[in-house]
């Protein structure tokens, strides 16, 4: 029995493009009628575009699909398909990072206007981080620019990151430095190299809040004044700049909202003498 290439993709739930193309790559060859230039295809055919089903829905691409039905030898057949098991693998090992990380940020979310405007002390998770935007201004290093662009393909394991320096903290500047932080077990699941302008940020005893910033250009460092109030006077020295980070901006009433996590690193009592 001979089939018009109509009949075919009908027969196989294809388009008669694909057809086209797998006949493009020598895996079917229809006979040409003489007479009216129809090709017409035969069971032998239609027995590879089935082959070609079968390994497309492995995952395979249409022109690995090509290769593997009309050059493979049994030796290339179990290695693309070991390849492919291994693609798989890795793309599971991605998406179970992602539901792990996506189930955690909604944590985070339902958390955190619980935080708002409240002080505790807790210590802050380990984690690696760089700069690259004091204020409104970037960084325009060359090296930093390739680094932040290959970062960004790490979102959303990736997170915005920010620091208010000391002097931001006393009143005596309103400075303040944003860039990009990553935990601890996504940067071993990513193998991030850590080295400069990449730097470690160890785990610390911190006075921990959250707060929401309203409105274009209104992040400030006066955000946290609160927070240094807290440290005077429960007698907590600070240890360093704040840091955070930007947890999601939404829409509060009518108006673009940021809302914020940071920690204000505070000395151990235990250690002061």
């Amino acid at each position: 029995m001979r089939y018009k290439i109509g009949d075919v993709a009908r027969i196989l739930g294809i388009s008669p493009d694909l057809i086209r193309y797998y006949e493009e790559k020598g895996v079917v060859t229809p006979q040409k009628d003489p007479f009216n230039n129809y090709r017409y295809f035969d069971t032998w055919d239609i027995n590879f575009l089935i082959d070609c089903l079968w390994f497309k829905n492995f995952g395979f691409g249409i022109e690995q699909v090509a290769n593997i039905v009309s050059q493979n030898t049994y030796d290339d057949l179990i290695g693309n398909l070991i390849r492919r098991g291994d693609e798989i693998e890795e793309s599971i090992r991605y998406q179970e990072l992602l539901l792990q990380r996506i189930r955690k940020y909604t944590e985070i979310l339902h958390k955190l206007r619980g935080y708002i405007g409240k002080c505790a002390i807790r210590r802050s998770s380990e984690f690696v981080r760089y700069i690259n935007r004091h204020n409104t201004t970037y960084d325009e290093n060359t090296e930093l620019q390739q680094l932040s662009r290959q970062w960004l393909k790490y979102m959303p394991f990736s997170r915005r990151y920010f620091e208010v320096p000391e002097d931001g903290l006393t009143g005596e500047g309103d400075d303040y430095a944003w860039g990009f932080s990553i935990a601890m077990p996504y940067v071993e699941a990513f193998k991030i190299e850590v080295k400069p302008p990449v730097q470690l940020v160890p785990s610390q005893l911190c006075i921990h809040s959250a707060f929401t910033s309203t409105g274009k250009d209104k992040f400030t460092a006066r955000h946290l004044d609160y927070m240094m109030e807290y440290a005077e006077k429960n007698g907590h020295r600070i240890a360093g700049r704040a840091f955070g980070n930007l947890a999601c901006s939404v829409v509060e009433n009518g108006e673009i909202t940021g809302f914020f996590e940071v920690w204000l690193p505070i000395e151990d009592k235990k250690h002061q003498k």
